[in-house]
């Protein structure tokens, strides 16, 4: 058998075995995280189970709820748009807790200025006043080692 099609083979069966894999973890019934959460949830107060409309409200009451503000019909732009909102809203809140120092969900220069010493002082291993590139982190961006440890700890 020549490499080339040993090779596609080999590909083939790590994609199948993969597929295999993910199925299997996402269980018979295909439901997972999320979804899941939102289930238990609702069925918290209930001994008996839930109805349809109690889980059809659990599932998708913000979809619903867009889908009615806009005229109940929701186009791929205007969907696009709420994800991207929420998106940046999450992203936004996440900024706003590491930063804000005085716990009033607001962002104020001293904020910024009291996060950035800390980081400086973190990165100023010799406490000399300025950081010199052999003590700046040996991993480049997105490599969580020691110092990421560290600066996640201090916010």
């Amino acid at each position: 058998m020549r490499k080339s099609t040993l090779a596609i083979a080999f590909v083939a069966l790590a994609g199948a075995l993969g597929t295999a894999a993910y199925a299997q973890q996402q269980g018979d019934d295909g439901m997972r995280g999320p979804m899941m959460m939102k289930l238990q949830k609702a069925m918290k107060d209930s001994d008996n189970g839930i109805s349809f409309d109690q889980f059809s409200d659990a599932m998708d009451a913000r979809l619903k709820k867009m889908v009615a503000d806009n005229g109940g019909k929701l186009t791929v732009e205007q969907l696009a748009a709420a994800l991207e909102k929420a998106r940046y809203e999450r992203m936004a809140k996440r900024i706003i807790d590491r930063y804000d120092t005085k716990g009033d969900s607001t962002l104020t220069t001293d904020d910024i200025t009291s996060h950035e010493k800390k980081v400086f002082a973190l990165l100023d291993k010799n406490n000399d006043g300025k950081i010199e590139k052999k003590e700046l982190p040996k991993r480049g961006p997105g490599h969580h080692g020691r110092w990421g440890d560290k600066h996640r700890a201090m916010q």
